[in-house]
């Protein structure tokens, strides 16, 4: 059973800086690339970042070197700093595996707001 619990996010002004963190209650994790997306009202949900299970990154082109994911193997944490951010990075955050190895799985996610 999986279980994806996400937090950190908040009210910010924008250029301001929020980390957000995903705790993951699952059997396997280490092996499992993981991202971050992100759902804005009357949007769909976008992957905003990812992480393999070494640690290679990548990133959506609206991050443009802003936003860092990384993850911690033996906690089963996955975590984004965001700095610099703008009012268009309001959305809620989420995290889940790449593959979607969960199937339809979403934890509750994490609010951000941006304002300007």
């Amino acid at each position: 059973q999986v279980q994806l619990v996400e937090s950190g996010g908040g009210l910010v002004q924008a250029g301001g800086s929020l980390r957000l963190s995903c705790a993951a209650s699952v059997n396997i994790f280490g092996i499992y690339a993981m991202g971050w997306y992100r759902q804005a009202p009357g949007k769909q949900r976008e992957l905003v970042a990812r992480i393999s299970g070494v640690g290679s990154t990548g990133y959506a082109d609206f991050v443009e070197g802003r936003f860092t994911i990384s993850r911690d193997n033996a906690k089963k944490m996955v975590y984004l700093q965001m700095n610099s951010l703008k009012p268009e990075d309001t959305a809620v955050y989420y995290c889940n595996s790449v593959a979607r190895i969960w199937g339809d799985y979403w934890g509750q996610g994490t609010q951000v707001t941006v304002s300007s």
